[in-house]
């Protein structure tokens, strides 16, 4: 199972933001979605990625003023991204790595999905669950 995979079941929708919105927009958009992250971008180039977590840290470091500032200013901009042809296997070691739960998926320089460490783990259980039927199988009918 690999991350096109992941994509062909989950779809490719990716919630954008602009850089030059603001961090209570994003909050709104967070909720509204009931997603994690919203990846930043400008004119087609992914910039960065904005988390809840990296909403928090801002929230913690100068408080509520925090959610008038521009998303550019706490978004995460050295990203890790994914291609379709990586494995789960490949990203829970990159997300478990890199402590993060949301990977950009690019393929041939262009954002075509996202993929959550949710996304990851219900396909790595339901992968787990066809292996042992399969290993069932084989054991009643050898």
């Amino acid at each position: 199972m690999n991350v096109a995979a992941i994509l062909k079941a989950k779809g490719t929708e990716v919630v954008t933001i602009d850089p030059a919105a603001t961090l209570g927009q994003v909050t709104t958009l967070l909720s509204e979605r009931r997603i994690g992250a919203v990846v930043v971008m400008q004119d087609r180039k992914v910039l960065g990625i904005v988390s809840e977590r990296d909403v928090i840290r801002s929230i913690a470091r100068i408080g509520a003023a925090a959610l008038t500032m521009p998303v550019r200013e706490a978004m995460t901009s050295r990203i890790v991204t994914c291609s379709l042809n990586d494995s789960i296997d490949e990203l829970m070691d990159t997300m478990t790595a890199g402590r993060f739960r949301h990977l950009p998926v690019i393929e041939n320089g262009v954002l075509v999905g996202i993929v959550s460490i949710g996304d990851v783990v219900k396909n790595r259980i339901a992968e787990t669950m066809m292996e042992a039927e399969a290993l069932k199988l084989y054991i009643a009918t050898g």
